[in-house]
């Protein structure tokens, strides 16, 4: 499957030189949708609101979200919610269950596996895979805050 292109902003975070990505290309500024956080969306799990509100001042500052990105922001933290609820009945229950045929790996392994999976996609989307916030904190803040944006975030 092939990857899918970063946001103009991301790639200019990113790059070696203003107005360059990391290969040294140009970066074209792209549509100039209004960049205002999007609200979350009210049948959010408490879960993935938790991880919206983590998640979102850091986006918005970086000026990396906008309104139209909602669905998405939402699949990636209903992802992570999922992620945490299925790692949570493993560690109550353990990996492994009883089953006629005999032991087996526990279904929530797949589903937190799957959910790890989907979650990490949406997350590339935004800057927020490990890589990419390597490549944040590298650029550093221009408002003197700590150069890595997601630092002390829990």
């Amino acid at each position: 499957m092939a990857k899918a292109a970063a946001p103009a902003a991301l790639k200019l975070i990113t790059g070696r030189a203003p107005g360059r990505d990391s290969g040294g290309r140009k970066v074209e500024p792209g549509p100039a949708f209004k960049r205002v956080p999007p609200k979350p969306p009210t049948w959010l799990s408490a879960e993935a609101k938790a991880e919206w509100r983590r998640v979102i001042p850091e986006l918005s500052r970086l000026d990396l979200v906008k309104e139209q990105d909602r669905a998405a922001l939402a699949a990636y933290c209903e992802a992570w919610a999922t992620f945490v609820a299925a790692t949570r009945v493993v560690q109550e229950e353990g990996l492994v269950i009883n089953a006629r045929q005999g032991k087996l790996a526990h279904p929530c392994v797949a589903i937190a596996r799957n959910a790890g999976r989907e979650m990490r996609s949406w997350a590339a989307h935004f800057g927020l895979t490990p890589s990419t916030e390597q490549a944040l904190a590298r650029s550093g803040g221009d408002d003197g805050e700590e150069a890595n944006p997601f630092a002390g975030s829990g």
